[in-house]
């Protein structure tokens, strides 16, 4: 069997697909690529049993056929050539030799018959969005999701469909972050599923961020979602459990809005943090007509405080917060100001942009 393509088509598929491969498997086959060839397409895949991604890409081949290859060890061999580069595959028995010019690489395969695939259940709800729309939801919540929580059902992303809207969610306990996108969804959508953090990651990753990349389309099932490309398809096994109430932790009361510059605001905090406790982050919140003061310590008494003006006409507070969360919550806002809505010291603080734009974030308080 043989293919010829180049190093141009060939890399970027790799690349897609070989990600998910981790380095330690517990399967030798998993450290693999799938590969299949029908009729001048061929199919790469990669699993590592919770996730699958697929993409497809046109090549020349004389026979159809199925094999896997060693996936670090293709992707840093096509990564190494010379730009421009015509490449030549032919499988021979248990082996694979990749020609390029003078080189010659000769790789081991394993049979694509032992090559394990996700079981995925039928969809029973579907939902296109355009690929930008969808990076946008995953890249302004991705950073609240928990890492390693034994609450599970933390870690991971939680989807939210209804008709006309999709919404995502993810907290680890101590802030929270909500998107929301206006779309032209089944009328009878009803979707709530958690999307493991690894997934969540590298779906972002997958999708362009490009208003004229071609929608993709959302494939809901029992413990599974799909997600359906052009070129291809990626698909993950959803957390099994069951997501807590985050409406119940988003003041609606917010009786104290200070609006102030998100980037004089960021810098001002960047600068403040560098001198705060290294294991609790903690900064100050100091508010007064007009005025913001920041202010943070660490154990070795030192102190480090700036002055912001804001636009601020109430109560006289003051409140902790990490430092690491509220540059989160600036790092991801577009707008030029931003709106924290306060109530006391002991309250959660709402973030938004001053123009709202269906996010908003919560963060809880912390004594300094």
């Amino acid at each position: 069997m043989k293919i010829t393509t180049t190093k141009e088509e060939l890399l970027p598929a790799l690349l897609q697909v070989g990600s998910i491969v981790e380095r330690r498997q517990t399967l030798p086959i998993l450290a693999n690529l799938l590969v299949r060839v029908k009729q001048g397409t061929m199919t790469l895949m990669a699993t590592d049993l919770e996730l699958e991604v697929k993409t497809q890409v046109e090549v020349e081949a004389g026979e159809d056929g199925e094999f896997t290859l060693p996936a670090r060890k293709v992707i840093d061999i096509c990564k190494a050539l010379s730009d421009g580069t015509s490449l030549t595959l032919e499988v021979e028995g248990d082996k694979a030799v990749l020609r390029s010019g003078r080189g010659r690489y000769r790789l081991s395969t394993l049979p694509a018959a032992d090559y394990p695939s996700m079981e995925i259940a039928a969809a029973t709800q579907h939902l296109t969005i355009p690929q930008a729309l969808l990076k946008r939801l995953l890249e302004k919540t991705a950073f609240a999701m928990a890492q390693q929580d034994v609450r599970y059902y933390l870690n991971g992303m939680f989807f939210e469909g209804r008709p006309g809207k999709l919404r995502t969610v993810a907290t680890d306990g101590h802030r929270l972050a909500l998107c929301d996108a206006s779309l032209e969804n089944p009328d009878d959508l009803d979707v709530q599923a958690i999307v493991p953090r690894k997934a969540v990651l590298e779906l972002n990753r997958l999708l362009e961020g490009k208003g004229e990349a071609p929608p993709v389309e959302l494939q809901f099932s029992s413990g599974f979602l799909k997600v359906v490309f052009p070129n291809g398809s990626f698909a993950t096994k959803l957390i099994d459990g069951r997501y807590p109430d985050y409406a119940k932790v988003i003041p609606t009361a917010n009786t104290n809005d200070l609006v102030a510059d998100r980037e004089s605001l960021r810098q001002a905090l960047s600068r403040t943090a560098i001198l705060s406790n290294e294991k609790f982050r903690g900064v100050r919140f100091m508010t007064a007509p007009g005025l913001l003061n920041l202010m943070a310590h660490n154990p070795e008494h030192e102190e480090a405080e700036e002055e912001l003006e804001v636009e601020y006409g109430g109560e006289e507070m003051t409140v902790g917060f990490n430092v690491g969360y509220l540059l989160d919550v600036l790092g991801v806002l577009e707008d030029e100001r931003v709106r924290f809505g306060l109530i006391d010291p002991s309250s959660s603080c709402v973030i938004t942009p001053e123009n709202p734009d269906g996010c908003k974030y919560v963060v809880m308080p912390m004594r300094i």
